[in-house]
């Protein structure tokens, strides 16, 4: 069985995971994981609001003998859509409430704003970048994609780290700024568990950045993130929302510590003379297979092309590299 089979899947006591299907993307299926409390379920992040995600939820759910209706909170861990949507679409069906890190609200006011798909901002880190073309064929991909406003309504509850008092099952709330600002893991510290979203991810480490507003330098607050998942006495079973469960949650933060140096150290040896963020993309591998940037999709490429950018202005704020910028276009040279 893989990780992404529907149902609904025993992970500790009173703890279940239920995949969730994603349309048309390469992560499979979000997991999301369905607590028992004094009071009926509690989610932890609600899926992406799709015609069919009701349907799949309620047979997993029936698996075990419930039903969505006995769900009275989603606890969200950030804005994306496979994420925050569904638990919308459960508040307007069955009157739950929805919580989400106070972070991401400047995210979603902007993103109700613009009323759209389109990542606007990571369109102007591709500009930035000197990817215009790519920004240009991004926004094509992106723009006539269906949007829902009522998908986006604030949450019942803004979220600051710190505990939650659940019935009969309380968790802790705690901040892991970088794949998104406002990004929470939530932590189970009685079952020993760690509910990381897509801040710690079993096989790949997730994008950073990828949202409306400024840049604010993602990379160096995903690392601190990181940093902070790796004390032992915080050290928990993963429970990531992509992704097969298990595994320690401090030795997979290292884990991708160590792989966020092996990129520096990669970027740097390539980096001989001026270049943009996209020219160095181009020379660099990407994914597990090493491929290069032109075999990826667009949204692969734009993805591909601002996590170089993030690295080099992480290499900049260190003074590895100093930068100038060019008819909106930075160009970064090695500190010699």
């Amino acid at each position: 069985m893989t990780w992404a089979e529907p149902g609904c899947h025993p992970v500790a006591d009173g703890v279940f995971r239920a995949p969730l299907a994603l349309p048309q993307d390469g992560l499979r299926a979000v997991n999301v994981y369905v607590l028992e409390t004094d009071a009926g379920l509690a989610l932890i992040d609600g899926g992406w609001h799709r015609p069919d995600t009701y349907r799949e939820l309620s047979s997993a759910l029936a698996g075990i003998g419930r039903r969505p209706d006995e769900i009275h909170d989603v606890f969200v861990t950030h804005i994306h859509r496979d994420h925050y949507t569904f638990g919308v679409e459960l508040r307007r069906r069955h009157g739950c409430r929805v919580h989400l890190g106070v972070g991401e609200a400047p995210g979603l006011a902007a993103l109700r704003r613009l009323g759209s798909n389109v990542p606007e901002s990571s369109l102007r880190e591709l500009r930035r970048a000197g990817a215009a073309d790519l920004a240009a064929a991004a926004r094509e991909l992106t723009v006539d994609e269906p949007f829902d406003a009522a998908d986006w309504a604030d949450p019942d509850t803004w979220l600051t780290p710190g505990r939650i008092d659940l019935p009969g099952r309380p968790l802790h709330a705690i901040a892991t700024p970088g794949h998104t600002k406002g990004h929470l893991v939530f932590h189970d510290p009685a079952a020993g568990l760690l509910f990381t979203g897509d801040h710690l991810l079993p096989t790949i480490t997730p994008s950073i950045g990828f949202e409306l507003g400024p840049w604010d330098l993602p990379l160096a607050a995903f690392l601190d993130s990181l940093a902070l998942c790796t004390a032992a006495e915080t050290d928990n079973v993963m429970l990531p929302a992509h992704g097969a469960p298990g595994g320690s949650t401090a030795a997979r933060a290292r884990e991708l510590l160590a792989h966020h140096e092996r990129r520096f150290a990669e970027i740097r040896a390539v980096h001989t003379d001026a270049a943009t963020a996209l020219q160095l993309a181009s020379v660099l591998p990407w994914t597990r297979r090493r491929r290069a940037l032109a075999e990826l999709d667009t949204f692969n490429r734009m993805i591909a092309v601002c996590e170089t950018l993030a690295h080099l202005d992480v290499l900049a704020a260190r003074g590895a590299v100093r930068v100038a910028e060019r008819d909106g276009v930075d160009i970064f040279r090695p500190a010699r």
